[in-house]
C-alpha cells in the first residue's frame, strides 16, 4: 500500500495510488481524491479514468488537475478551489508520482490564501517533501 502523509489537518499526500490504495483511503475517511499526475507519464501507471472509476465506485469525489514539471497556475487554482470548497469534515488525498508536485501545488494554493510560507515549507518537510526552493 502507498503511504499517505499528512500535510495539514484534512489534507493527505502520496505517490501514485491504485485501487487498493483507494479502498484504504476510503476506509480512513478520505472524501476527495485529487490526481495531479498526467496520463501517460510512465509505462504501466493507471490512467485518470481508471483512478476516477475506482474512486467514484468507493463513493469518493474525484478531481484531475495534472501537473507536468512545476505546478502551473491552472493546477494551483484547481487545488485551491478544492481546498476552499472542502468542508471541515472532509479529508482530501492529493497524489502524483512521488507526491512532490502535489505537495508543491498544495503549498502554492495555501500561500495564495495567505498562509505563511515558512509554515507551509515546515509542514511539507514534516511529510517528507523539501519545498525550500519553491518560490512561495
Amino acid at each position: 500500500m502507498t503511504e499517505f502523509r499528512t500535510l495539514a489537518p484534512g489534507v493527505l499526500v502520496s505517490g501514485q495510488i491504485n485501487a487498493d490504495d483507494i479502498a484504504a483511503a476510503a476506509a480512513m475517511g478520505v472524501t476527495h481524491v485529487v490526481n495531479n499526475r498526467p496520463d501517460g507519464e510512465e509505462y504501466g501507471q493507471p490512467d485518470a479514468a481508471q483512478i476516477e472509476a475506482v474512486a467514484r465506485a468507493a463513493g469518493l469525489a474525484y478531481h484531475h488537475a495534472p501537473i507536468r514539471g512545476f505546478p502551473d497556475s491552472e493546477a494551483v487554482e484547481a487545488v485551491g478551489a478544492i481546498l476552499n470548497e472542502a468542508q471541515e469534515t472532509d479529508l482530501i488525498l492529493l497524489h502524483c508520482k512521488s507526491g512532490m508536485r502535489s505537495a508543491a501545488a498544495w503549498a502554492m494554493a495555501e500561500r495564495s490564501r495567505g498562509v505563511d510560507a515558512d509554515a507551509l515549507r515546515a509542514a511539507a518537510a514534516s511529510a517528507g517533501y523539501d519545498l525550500s526552493r519553491l518560490p512561495l
